[in-house]
């Protein structure tokens, strides 16, 4: 029987060996090596004509199920967990690029990944072009012989503006370079990015996917990249085909500056997704009613969620993301100080800067992960001191309402 809902497929992927003992749960191998039948077999191993796990900062049984369950979720042609979400983005920028090469990026961007853009690439010679992603004219003026890629976050955090993906996508297969998104706001269950050409997506695992229980990260190869067109995979073109971006990073890459995801992470990682549908439907729902009240506040000035009707952005949220374009917001009161008077009397939204956990948090953007920026950097951001990010958890949506009701009196 087909099994074609997302959460069945997720219930029911098999594991590349047959337990034992017939666990209806991976069971968690924390082991640092694994033993080999001889010495012919572990030569083997490392020439690449035995497949196996040798060691666990290369790969690990808990962590390869985490990988293949994703992989068969998003449909993709390969998978690879890291550490952290910005070990996933670090990581793919410099398997595809080199000292004298270019990305190009929307300027509005999560605080870190800016700062990686803005402060660490370029000591690496990556130099990281900045351009309205909605302007196909000056995007396109950007590009040149070096560029190998194109990077955007689906869903801006925190300012919640959606790309033009269908454009992106078009512009990136007119000059033969990568794709990349940062899918980390709309999980799997809502986008599918292979059917829309993105390349290469990227997530930090420590959102949706874990609820907020373990940290990591995931880079996904949809298969639908011709490598021949990077020069920087030459080497690896010829053995691996269409494989070779996942088989440099795990040979090169990722082995090499050891971003590895730990297997008791990837436990809990493959739980979040057993019901990460029913957490993201469950923080939707709860988005629209907050939404619905905080517009009806006289006290707020503005509501941000791309999922809200009313939002300039919704038709966008449609035609990508089903309609959820991820569980967070933003609103506005009239100044920083009623701000941080506001966020002070919350008793059940917590004040945290993590985002689509379990529980429901929030954070002043423009003080926390945007402080090491100027305040002209804050204003291209489009980070005001008087807004909010509010990441909507899957508490009961009374409770939640009642909450931000007294702290707004």
């Amino acid at each position: 029987m087909k099994k074609s809902g997302f959460t069945t497929l997720a219930l029911n992927v098999p594991y590349p060996k047959n337990d034992p003992h017939k666990s209806l749960q991976i069971p968690l191998y924390e082991s640092v090596a694994f033993e080999f039948d001889s010495a012919e077999q572990i030569e083997a191993n490392f020439k690449g004509e035995y497949v196996a796990h040798t060691y666990s900062r290369a790969s690990s049984p808990t962590v390869e199920y985490f990988e293949l369950k994703l992989k068969t979720l998003t449909q993709s042609n390969g998978v690879l967990a890291v550490s952290s979400g910005m070990a996933a983005i670090s990581n793919t920028i410099l398997a595809i690029s080199k000292s004298g090469d270019n990305i190009i990026s929307g300027s509005q961007l999560f605080g870190h990944t800016l700062s990686l853009f803005q402060q660490t690439l370029p000591d690496f010679g990556i130099d990281v072009r900045f351009s309205d992603l909605k302007d196909s004219g000056k995007l396109e003026e950007l590009i040149d012989k070096n560029t190998r890629a194109i990077y955007f976050e689906t869903v801006t955090n925190p300012q919640l503006e959606i790309a033009d993906i269908e454009m992106l996508s078009e512009i990136s297969r007119k000059y033969g370079i990568v794709l990349i998104s940062d899918s980390t706001v709309t999980p799997p269950n809502v986008f599918n990015a292979g059917k829309l050409g993105i390349n290469i997506e990227v997530f930090s695992a420590t959102k949706h996917i874990s609820g907020g229980t373990a940290f990591g990260g995931v880079v996904i190869d949809h298969g639908n990249y011709d490598w021949r067109l990077n020069p920087n995979f030459k080497d690896f073109i010829e053995k691996f085909k269409d494989n070779a971006f996942i088989a440099k990073l795990r040979k090169n890459i990722y082995r090499n500056t050891g971003g590895s995801m730990a297997p008791q992470t990837a436990k809990f990682l493959i739980q979040g997704l057993d019901i990460l549908e029913l957490r993201v439907e469950k923080c939707y729902q709860n988005c629209l009613a907050l939404g619905k009240f905080l517009s009806s506040n006289q006290k707020v000035k503005k509501v941000g969620y791309p999922g809200l009707e009313a939002d300039s952005r919704n038709f966008l949220a449609k035609k990508y993301f089903s309609g959820i374009p991820g569980t967070i917001m933003t609103f506005d009161l009239e100044s920083k100080e009623a701000c941080f008077a506001f966020m002070n009397k919350l008793q059940i939204v917590r004040r945290a800067t993590n985002l689509n956990d379990n529980k429901t948090l929030i954070i002043h953007p423009h003080s926390t992960i945007y402080a090491e920026f100027s305040e002209e950097e804050r204003k291209i951001a489009d980070v005001r001191d008087t807004m909010m990010r509010l990441s909507v958890g899957i508490e009961n949506v009374e409770d939640l309402i009642s909450d931000i009701k007294q702290a707004l009196s």
